[in-house]
C-alpha cells in the first residue's frame, strides 16, 4: 500500500476565501511527511468537513496514497499541524486508527482467516457489533458472494478481496473513510453499490476522502475535488457528464 512518490505535494484549501470550519475532521497546516528522507508531502494545507466527500486526483506518484496513509496515522508527519478527528497526529497516531478506515491497493485482510472471520475480527477490534447478523449485513451490502463466507482470504481474487475489505469497512462504521482507487477490481453492480454506500454514509455525517483516476465515476459522489500534481493541488471541476446511469 506504500506508494512510490516522485513529486512534492503542497495541498492548498479549495476556497481560500470561505471560512475554515470550526471543527474540521481533517486539519493539516504546513504538514510535512518524509519517506526515506524524501519530502513526499511538503507543506500540506487541507481542511475536510463533516459529511464531505473529497475527491483527490492526480498522476501516479503524485502523493495521493501517501496523503491518505498519513491521515490514517500510518505514516508520520514530521512537521506542521496534523489533526484528525481531534487527535494530534504529531503526538499520537495510534488512537485515531479506531475511528478511521483505509481501503487501499492492498486489502488489510488476514490471509489465514476466512471472509467471515476477517469481518468479525475487525468489527470486534473497532468495538462494533460482531454478531452473525451484523457480519452478514456488511457482507451483503458489499456484495460478497455467500459462497465465499468460509473461504480463506489467501484464496480470494483481487475483486473478492476488495469487496471483503469494503465489508470490513462497513462493519467497522468509522467516522472517516479513506478510499484509494475504491472502484478498482469491482464489477459494475458492485461499483454502483459502493457509490450508494458512499452517498448514504456522507448523508449520515461520515466524512470520506477518496483518491481515484476514474474522475467521472468518483466525481459522481464527490462534493469537492482537488488535483495533486507537480507539487501543487488545484481545485478541480467535477464532471459527471459521462457517468452511466444506475437505472440502466
Amino acid at each position: 500500500m506504500v506508494s512510490s512518490v516522485t513529486a512534492l505535494v503542497a495541498v492548498r484549501p479549495a476556497d481560500t476565501v470561505s471560512a475554515i470550519p470550526m471543527d474540521p475532521v481533517v486539519h493539516l497546516r504546513d504538514a510535512v511527511c518524509l519517506l526515506d528522507r524524501f519530502p513526499a508531502l511538503a507543506g500540506v494545507d487541507l481542511d475536510v468537513s463533516v459529511g464531505e466527500v473529497l475527491l483527490v486526483t492526480g498522476p501516479n506518484g503524485a502523493g495521493k496514497t501517501t496523503l491518505l496513509r498519513a491521515i490514517a496515522g500510518l505514516v508520520p508527519f514530521t512537521s506542521g499541524e496534523a489533526v484528525v478527528l481531534g487527535h494530534d497526529l504529531r503526538r499520537d497516531r495510534r488512537t485515531v486508527r479506531r475511528e478511521v478506515a483505509l481501503v487501499g491497493h492492498g486489502a488489510a485482510l488476514y490471509d489465514d482467516l476466512t471472509v467471515v472471520e476477517n469481518v468479525r475480527f475487525w468489527a470486534r477490534a473497532s468495538a462494533r457489533d460482531a454478531t452473525d447478523a451484523a457480519v452478514d449485513a456488511a457482507l451483503e451490502r458489499a456484495r460478497v458472494d455467500v459462497r465465499l463466507r468460509d473461504v480463506v482470504a489467501a484464496r480470494l481474487s483481487a475483486g473478492q478481496r476488495r469487496r471483503t475489505a469494503l465489508a470490513v469497512l462497513l462493519a467497522r462504521r468509522p467516522k472517516l473513510w479513506l478510499l484509494d482507487e475504491p472502484h478498482a477490481g469491482l464489477d459494475a453492480a458492485s461499483r454502483d453499490a459502493l457509490d450508494g454506500e458512499i452517498a448514504s454514509a456522507a448523508a449520515g455525517g461520515t466524512t470520506i476522502v477518496l483518491a481515484s483516476h476514474e474522475l467521472e465515476r468518483a466525481g459522481a459522489v464527490a462534493t469537492r475535488a482537488v488535483t495533486v500534481a507537480g507539487g501543487h493541488a488545484l481545485d478541480a471541476a467535477i464532471d459527471t457528464t459521462n457517468v452511466p446511469s444506475r437505472a440502466s
